[in-house]
């Protein structure tokens, strides 16, 4: 994987802040006071420092109101601790440019962050809901039209919006309640997102850091709290491949899925690796990986994943939303995996739950599930213990070992663990796939559950090595095969 050249750029990140001037905001006539609107002043300050070979725009203790700011090349935002962002409820202090609207926007350049121990404070509440009472009035047009009376994502400003950057270093900074995504990062290259506190949950999609079509990122020893997916990498052209990424020792909880890859899938997502993190009172996947939109995943490492009180393990999923355009997925290895799946809702009490999707039913499983003509190729397995809590219901629209056929494919549906709803195992579910290694894999299930540990279905080359299931009041076999070729236990 490529990530020497990003460990360099760290280096190189280091020294121009070593050398950089640095310029007090206030110089510029910038106020503290939280009520004196600043944009026009903060701009000029960048602009200033941006002509003038670069430096630091230095905030300290106060509030400083703004709305949306272009952060230009050589430029560093940094924030003090006490020093506050504050984003204006006024809608129409913000700038759109395509499809999203931001606080901070970052376009084309490069050598460029934001760091300290102060915080950006969206306001995406306040924002939001002043967004909707004018889309009501018909002030504010909404594309979707108003689906599910919320704002399209588009039409609420992001914290973060950066394009086609390079050498991008954000650090240390706490990045709350955006009225959309958080902080999206779209076809940069030599990114850095590292010791960030992100509280978003103030509103729907809320994710925590989205890494769009990037080459080169680190995105370590942060702590997020989202109402959507945690760590978030997409890839939303064609043309375009999510590539070279380390996610090291991250703490996520979310309403959504932990680490995901997708849903927008169109180019695809290599060499990446994910190693020691934890996710908790997750409402869905601790892992997704998706490629739904005629895109690729290979050559992922997860290693040393804790998994606490998370509604699902491992989603794996090859579909086919643009009609004709398969997606593919190769070479997938998790290993040192610890999960503990709760019987109630893992993010009960959070703002912005989780829905209660195709309720009741029962536990779903991990699931490693491809299509008919695309298998899922080369996962393997290794050092992993799952803790489910049994006791499904037989009653919840069983479908039994000899009803495997009526599973639907839903090639084209957006994915998610529950979207086949009951499923006829309690620890694995594998469809559609070839090479799959389990390795020293502990499935325990703390009640008896009507359903098989494990159930393949067109599975071709599959090798259990010292597998262990633990399950009260049941001796049978731990594995179910159907339809399925070369399969070893050993």
């Amino acid at each position: 994987m490529k990530l020497y050249k990003t460990f360099l750029f760290v280096l190189f990140i280091f020294s121009i802040n070593l050398y950089s001037k640095d310029y007090k905001a206030s110089l510029f006539g910038i106020e503290s006071n939280g009520t004196t609107l600043n944009t026009t002043s903060i701009q000029k300050a960048i602009d200033y420092i941006h002509e003038n070979g670069g430096g630091k725009l230095v905030f300290y203790v106060g509030r400083y109101l703004t709305g949306t700011i272009h952060l230009k090349s050589n430029v560093t935002i940094h924030l003090e601790e006490g020093a506050i962002l504050v984003g204006s409820d006024n809608p129409f202090d913000y700038e759109r440019i395509g499809y999203w609207m931001a606080l901070i926007f970052a376009h084309d350049q490069e050598n460029i962050g934001i760091t300290g121990k102060g915080v950006i404070d969206g306001r995406g509440y306040l924002v939001a809901n002043n967004i909707l009472s004018m889309v009501h009035k018909g002030i504010i047009k909404d594309p979707s039209g108003l689906l599910y009376d919320r704002p399209r994502e588009g039409i609420r400003p992001q914290n973060i919006y950066f394009k086609g950057c390079r050498n991008i270093h954000i650090q240390g900074i706490m990045l709350k309640d955006p009225a959309s995504w958080n902080q999206q990062y779209d076809q940069c290259t030599n990114l850095v997102v590292e010791d960030l506190l992100v509280d978003s949950k103030s509103y729907w999609n809320n994710d925590g850091v989205d890494i769009v079509d990037c080459d080169s990122v680190i995105v370590r020893n942060c702590h997020i709290d989202a109402a959507d997916d945690g760590i978030c990498l997409k890839s939303h052209s064609d043309d375009f491949v999510c590539q070279n990424v380390y996610i090291y020792n991250n703490i996520v909880r979310t309403s959504a899925n932990g680490i995901k890859f997708g849903t927008a899938s169109r180019g695809g997502f290599r060499n990446v690796k994910i190693v020691k993190n934890t996710i908790y009172d997750t409402y869905r996947s601790a892992i997704t990986f998706a490629a739904v939109d005629g895109g690729f995943v290979e050559n992922i490492v997860v290693d040393s994943l804790r998994s606490i009180n998370t509604g699902n393990v491992i989603f794996l999923r090859i579909g086919e939303r643009r009609k004709g355009l398969k997606g593919r997925m190769n070479n997938i290895s998790i290993s040192n995996l610890y999960a503990e799946v709760p019987a109630t809702k893992a993010d009960a009490g959070y703002n912005y739950e989780g829905p209660v999707e195709d309720n009741p039913r029962n536990v779903s499983p991990a699931s490693i599930v491809g299509m008919p003509d695309v298998s899922i190729t080369n996962v393997k397995l290794k050092n992993i213990e799952i803790v489910y809590p049994g006791g499904g219901n037989p009653y919840y629209a069983k479908v039994g070992l000899d009803e495997l056929d009526k599973v639907p494919e839903l090639a084209d549906r957006y994915p998610e663990f529950s979207m086949f709803r009951e499923l006829p195992a309690w620890g694995f579910y594998i469809r559609h796939a070839e090479d799959i290694i389990f390795d020293n894999v502990i499935l325990r299930c703390k009640e008896e559950d009507y359903r098989t540990a494990i159930v393949l279905d067109d599975v071709h080359g599959a090798l259990f090595k010292s597998l262990e299931v633990e399950e009260p009041g049941k001796e049978k076999d731990p594995v179910y095969s159907y339809r399925s070729t070369d399969i070893k236990i050993r």
